[in-house]
């Protein structure tokens, strides 16, 4: 699937250092420093209600780790999946009366608009659940294989057969405490939750506690088996589809192999995604998933968390068709630390604004040059992205530069370092 057009990122003088990152499976800042080239993978959209700021914060938390991970001299290979088939997007479609694959590739489409309006670097590897089919339907065989899932049938009723009196398939589970024996994982290890809350938020994301025949009520579904309606693909493992959280094991595995350097997401899904996901990637690799678990914030709109379910949803797509300057948008959600909860107001938008104008002022073709050593500037801009993406210092380095009586001494790379560690051309 191809993803957006690159921007094109001004070199600077001098380099970055590799940056630190708090790590979700520690509790601690680790260095994500590359031992060869900067693995990134961040889970994708679901694609109905694209794109939210909820996910642009998201992914431009990831884009400024890339920009310093460029600008340290690093090489990045980034992988992001597109969910293009999973219950959500089904029961959207199915409500609007729109054809599932219409659905998914409106949204992505305007998705793709989305992120190259706000100067997001585009994945190496932008790859559709649909594009892989076979080898997440391999990668469940091997699980198979290996005594790491088992079968719950499905009832006939709940299949949409006319007669509840009959089996009709069985769908595929994740075997949790098999998986442990077997491997180095264990169910906790990336959330550091307790089971009790493991337990509430399986069942608020997705999961199916309650399904009888499982052996866990935290096993997670591997392959749903064909149900009337419904989109499905012949397989090793029967006619189905796939579960969710494999299927980012094995686009991960296929495209930046194990232990790559960082995994990214909203915290929204460290329970059960990413937990569930490394479990798989252990048992099909025999290898950690990745160095470094990071998370982002939530979003939150009109006193709740911004949400498809909710429908508080404040659109990127819509700010810009009112005529937001895109450039604005991105100050203002750089404006607070990736990993905080926070809530969106116009105020936000209005600050950002005003902040583009100054710094447009002070740096674009219109600025003169003083005194102030931009050199110095721009250290400062580092150090503060390096220190856990720390982009509220970093904007507040640019402010102080720009209120300066005395200006900086080469207002055109300060705007260079603006352009190329936080994304905007002034």
């Amino acid at each position: 699937m191809r993803a957006w057009r690159r921007p094109e990122i001004p070199q600077l003088p001098g380099q970055s250092g590799a940056p630190w990152l708090h790590d979700t499976a520690t509790a601690a800042l680790i260095e994500a420093k590359p031992t060869d080239i900067a693995r990134l993978y961040v889970c994708g959209i679901t694609p109905y209600d694209a794109t939210h700021l909820g996910h642009a914060a998201t992914y431009l938390a990831f884009d400024t780790l890339q920009r310093v991970w460029l600008d340290g001299g690093y090489r990045v290979h980034y992988a992001q999946n597109v969910t293009d088939v999973d219950d959500p997007l089904l029961e959207r479609a199915a409500a609007t009366g729109v054809d599932w694959e219409v659905l998914a590739e409106s949204q992505v489409n305007l998705f793709r608009t989305d992120m190259e309006a706000l100067g997001i670097i585009p994945p190496n590897d932008y790859v559709a659940v649909t594009e892989v089919i076979d080898e997440i339907a391999d990668a469940v065989a091997q699980l198979w294989d290996a005594g790491l899932a088992y079968p719950v049938p499905v009832d006939a009723a709940a299949a949409g057969a006319p007669e509840p009196t009959e089996a009709a398939g069985s769908d595929i589970y994740f075997d949790i405490e098999a998986a442990q024996r077997a491997t180095s994982w264990t169910l906790g290890d990336e959330s550091n939750l307790d089971s009790e809350a493991m337990l509430t938020l399986f069942s608020e994301r997705g999961g199916d506690p309650a399904r009888p025949g499982k052996r866990d009520v935290l096993d997670p579904l591997l392959w749903r088996s064909a149900r009337p309606g419904e989109p499905s693909w012949a397989s090793r493992v029967g006619a189905g589809r796939p579960g969710w959280h494999i299927e980012c094991s094995v686009i991960a595995l296929k495209e930046l192999g194990t232990d790559f350097t960082v995994q990214g997401g909203g915290s929204d899904l460290i329970f059960p995604h990413h937990d569930m996901s490394a479990g798989h990637a252990a048992a099909l690799s025999g290898h950690p998933l990745a160095g470094v678990y990071s998370h982002t914030g939530m979003v939150a709109y009109q006193g709740e968390k911004m949400s498809k379910s909710l429908g508080n949803l404040v659109l990127v797509s819509k700010l810009r068709t009112a005529g937001t300057d895109p450039r604005a948008i991105r100050l203002a959600l750089l404006d607070q630390h990736y990993r905080a909860d926070w809530e969106w107001t116009n105020a936000h938008l209005r600050a950002a604004v005003a902040r583009l104008a100054t710094w447009t002022a002070a740096f674009g073709t219109a600025g003169t040059a003083g005194t102030l050593d931009t050199h110095a500037v721009i250290e400062r801009l580092r150090a503060a992205l390096a220190a856990d993406l720390d982009t509220p210092s970093a904007l507040a380095v640019v402010d102080a530069a720009a209120a300066d009586s005395d200006r900086v001494d080469d207002p055109a790379l300060l705007a260079r370092a603006v352009d190329a560690l936080l994304g905007v051309a002034l």
